[in-house]
């Protein structure tokens, strides 16, 4: 059966911390870096706080990707991307394609379930945070490839890049 790949992409801190008051608590450039080299010319799909983040950030949506924008608000519309209010919405766009699902913590929730490859930079940051991944079952993954990092004087933390697929069922 041919269906969507999804992916998810996430930064993660101690204790499954991916951010802080709509914003990442750390300043990792190369993971930066590797967002957008993984994601480009992929379609993304992001919850309306982490595209608002985004827009706050660079003032337009991520170029060089289809953006697709789920919200809890009927009629609401950005310029530059496809919003919708669902999961089934959006999988409706994402159809058989390969879509990179990049925050915030309530869509993670509610795609972890479907998505077959992670994608996690693991940060050795142990400071605060409000928004929190979803802790996932390691008995339900295998890990591909991981890169470990030094911190250096560019990026505040050690840092590594893993991939995991997900077991066959």
């Amino acid at each position: 059966m041919n269906k969507a790949k999804i992916n998810i992409i996430v930064a993660v801190g101690k204790n499954n911390i991916i951010g802080i008051k709509n914003t990442l608590p750390w300043h990792l450039p190369a993971d930066l870096k590797y967002f957008a080299q993984t994601t480009k010319d992929k379609m993304v799909l992001m919850g309306e706080n982490t595209f608002l983040s985004i827009l706050e950030k660079i003032g337009k949506p991520l170029p060089g990707r289809r953006n697709i924008v789920l919200t809890d608000k009927k009629n609401k519309k950005f310029a530059g991307v496809e919003t919708v209010n669902s999961i089934e919405e959006a999988m409706k766009i994402i159809g058989k394609k390969e879509v990179f699902v990049i925050g915030g913590a309530s869509v993670y929730r509610q795609m972890l379930p479907l998505a077959g490859k992670l994608y996690i930079t693991e940060v050795n940051y142990g400071g605060q945070g409000d928004a929190f991944f979803p802790t996932i079952d390691q008995s339900q993954w295998v890990l591909e490839k991981q890169e470990p990092h030094i911190k250096d004087g560019k990026n505040d933390y050690d840092y590594t890049f893993r991939i995991y697929r997900r077991k066959p069922a």
